[in-house]
């Protein structure tokens, strides 16, 4: 379960990034940042389906994210859990995270083909220090 502090870092107003860290096909760690949010049990964070990090969570749904304050880089939060993912089929997810991090209505990068999902991470183990 998230604490205030945690959930704080994840809030509509906090414009904190996520690093995510799945498995690849081969065993090796994939990592890259990811736009975050929370429904107050999970973390919540959007993927199109035809990315490496998609494919990594269908094969194997354990996820490992890093989140540091913006603020204060020594305030940050590990999550370690499992994902489970729905899509995005109207885009409101991605579009409200456009809002959050870049001000504009709608995300703006767009692809044509482009199938969005959410990702809830269920928190199994949180770590870090928030000051």
């Amino acid at each position: 379960m998230l604490t205030e502090d945690q959930l704080a870092l994840l809030a509509d107003d906090s414009l904190a990034f996520a690093n995510v860290a799945t498995v690849g096909p081969d065993g090796e760690p994939q990592n890259s940042p990811v736009w975050v949010s929370t429904d107050g049990e999970h973390v919540l964070f959007s993927l199109t389906t035809g990315r490496q990090k998609y494919r990594n969570l269908v094969a194997d749904p354990r996820v490992a994210l890093s989140i540091l304050a913006p603020e204060d880089p020594y305030s940050y939060l590990e999550v370690r859990g499992t994902v489970t993912i729905e899509p995005d089929d109207d885009n409101a997810f991605i579009d409200a995270m456009a809002r959050k991090y870049t001000e504009h209505d709608s995300y703006p990068w767009h692809q044509p083909g482009d199938e969005r999902v959410v990702v809830h991470v269920k928190p199994e183990h949180t770590a870090g220090r928030i000051r």
